[in-house]
């Protein structure tokens, strides 16, 4: 079943705007082994990091390669939809191979952007990443909690100490 979402979704980016006006993307990266616990702390302390240093609340999720929950936390006072939130972000942008604004930016065009909104398991709001290291995808963090562009710099925070040696 979801090998069918997956490829409904794939679908209907190749029909996307960028596809159709001819602007060709770069294949995203392949999937490698899933990250590891050690790496997925050392993510989340630097997430948590970067939302404390700008006094944001916020929920934390990291996947691995398979979508499935390696850590989370959630910070004091964080709204409690946000738990939720930040584990849709990181399935969906492990499971489709990119950040989560990809989405977000494709439904504000509208059009056939809009087709992502039907397709069930999908969190189609800025704040989920990928986690790419050696040009393989090992899984994704989601955060959210404060405004998307900060719950994405949050999310890119955390990915990045995941990816660094």
């Amino acid at each position: 079943m979801n090998r069918l979402i997956v490829a409904a979704v794939a679908a209907a980016f190749a029909l996307s705007p960028l596809a159709v006006m001819g602007q060709a993307a770069a294949p995203p990266p392949p999937y490698g082994v899933g990250i590891g616990f050690d790496a997925a702390k050392k993510a989340l302390a630097a997430a948590e990091a970067e939302a404390k240093k700008n006094n944001w609340a916020v929920a934390i999720a990291i996947v691995d390669s398979s979508a499935k929950l390696v850590a989370f936390s959630k910070m004091d006072n964080t709204q409690h939809a946000s738990v939720d939130i930040a584990l849709g972000k990181a399935v969906t942008a492990n499971n489709l191979k990119r950040p989560t604004k990809a989405l977000q930016d494709g439904i504000e065009k509208g059009g056939v952007g809009l087709r992502i909104l039907g397709q069930p398991g999908i969190t189609p709001l800025e704040g989920g990443v990928p986690i790419v290291v050696d040009g393989k995808i090992v899984g994704a963090i989601g955060v959210s909690g404060v405004m998307s562009n900060q719950d994405a710099e949050v999310a890119m925070a955390g990915a990045a100490a995941a990816a660094a040696k």
